[in-house]
C-alpha cells in the first residue's frame, strides 16, 4: 500500500504531518493493505489565516486493484483530529465495500 500526501500552501510542519499521516493510515488501514493499491492523503486549511473551528481538511481516497477509488473527507478543528476522523470513515467505507465484495 503506497501512501500519498499532499498539502495546501497554508500547513506548515509538513514533514511531521507527513509522517503523522502515514501512521495514521497504516495503523488504521493495515488490515486492508493487501486490497489496497494507494492511499492519497489532502490536507488543507478552508480558513487559512483567518482562523474559525472546524476549517481544517483531510479528504481520503483509497485505491482498490480492479475497483472505483473511494473517497471521504472530514472537517476538525485540527489537522491531526481530521486526518484521524477521515481514517476512520475511510476504514469504514473499505470494510463495507469489500464486505459486501466478498459476500458475492
Amino acid at each position: 500500500m503506497k501512501i500519498q500526501i499532499n498539502t495546501d500552501h497554508n500547513i506548515s510542519g509538513r514533514e511531521a504531518l507527513a509522517e503523522h499521516a502515514e501512521a495514521t493510515v497504516e495503523c488504521t488501514l493495515g488490515h486492508l493493505a493487501e486490497h489496497i493499491t494507494r492511499v492519497e492523503v489532502h490536507l488543507s486549511d478552508e480558513n487559512s489565516d483567518k482562523g474559525g473551528s472546524h476549517d481544517k481538511r483531510c479528504m481520503m481516497e483509497a485505491r482498490l486493484a480492479g475497483h472505483q477509488p473511494i473517497a471521504v473527507s472530514d472537517e476538525a478543528a485540527s489537522i491531526g483530529q481530521a486526518i484521524a476522523g477521515a481514517a476512520k470513515k475511510l476504514r469504514s467505507s473499505l470494510d463495507h465495500t469489500l464486505g459486501r465484495l466478498s459476500d458475492r
